[in-house]
């Protein structure tokens, strides 16, 4: 039987806390490469671009949490954390009514932004929430054949981060375009973890993803190149000029990076990889803080 929990429990869980700073950090770095860049603090804006973020990555959470258990990826073998729909927390039309309830709160909020932003942001936003749909959903769900990886870099990177200046700024540029870098690729190693984890039960099930394809080992190596292409990245805009120096405050969070990218590669396996998930997140949040507070010092000094 099912364990029982109350209703604000289980959705907690289907929002999978442990996965928003995967939404927030690429925000708070681009409004700070943006104000690096000269734009004006506009907060209003930036909560909004946040709230935006947050709900579509919710949205995504429970969408991935329906088609995942609908497709038979889900099951009593998963050694991943709980996953409302499979454990019978929640029932399948509850998930589903989360997801539209979800994505329309953030075409709610994103409504604003596009009066602000324009038909970018309109384009941002749409492309969103359809990609957040198409993850696991659909007749061709991306993260089903190898794309999952792509799909994180592309729109937890480039597009959240140079999307959320453009917001703060109204324009781009090379400095944002940049930092959405190692943001992109932070991002990207929690879903690699979780895909090493649940390698061999997603190879049952059909589930093709990218560390399906390329096998344990490569996908272990794929984990230490992100994340030390990371900080070659901040120390190389860091060394660019004198007034970027702050951008090395990311490199405080090495040890906890050298340590994970160690457990990786010894090879942590099955259960155990959960702790290396969390911690993953973790990294992401404090190298993201630090990222944006190394933008802010130039305004700051």
């Amino acid at each position: 039987m099912p364990a029982v929990v109350s209703p604000v429990r289980a959705w907690w869980l289907a929002a999978r806390p442990a996965t928003l700073p995967a939404a927030a950090v690429p925000v708070c770095v681009g409004v700070a490469a943006a104000v690096h860049e000269g734009a004006a603090l506009r907060p209003p804006v930036f909560a909004a671009t946040l709230l935006a973020a947050l709900l579509i990555q919710v949205g995504t959470n429970f969408a991935n949490d329906y088609s995942d258990f609908r497709r038979g990826a889900d099951h009593d073998g998963r050694l991943g954390p709980t996953r409302v729909t499979q454990g019978g927390l929640l029932s399948m039309g509850a998930v589903r009514a989360g997801v539209l309830t979800a994505f329309a709160a953030a075409a709610f909020v994103g409504g604003w932004l596009a009066w602000i932003g324009g038909w970018p942001i309109v384009a941002i936003g749409v492309a969103s929430i359809i990609c957040g749909l198409g993850y696991t959903g659909g007749p061709w769900p991306f993260g089903y054949h190898g794309l999952g990886d792509v799909f994180v870099f592309v729109f937890f990177g480039l597009v959240a981060v140079t999307g959320a200046s453009y917001l703060q700024g109204g324009a781009w540029s090379a400095l944002v375009i940049t930092v959405s870098v190692p943001v992109g690729l932070l991002v990207t190693n929690i879903l690699v973890v979780n895909n090493l984890r649940d390698r061999p039960t997603d190879q049952a099930a059909g589930k093709r993803t990218l560390a399906v394809r390329i096998g344990d080992r490569a996908t272990r190596l794929q984990y230490a190149a992100f994340t030390g292409i990371a900080y070659v990245v901040v120390a190389d805009l860091a060394f660019t000029s004198a007034e970027r120096r702050w951008l090395l405050l990311p490199w405080l969070t090495l040890p906890l990076a050298a340590w994970l990218v160690r457990e990786v590669l010894r090879g942590v396996e099955g259960r155990a990889l959960n702790a290396i998930l969390e911690r993953t997140g973790q990294l992401l949040l404090a190298f993201g803080v630090l990222l944006a507070a190394g933008l802010a010092m130039k305004v700051a000094r």
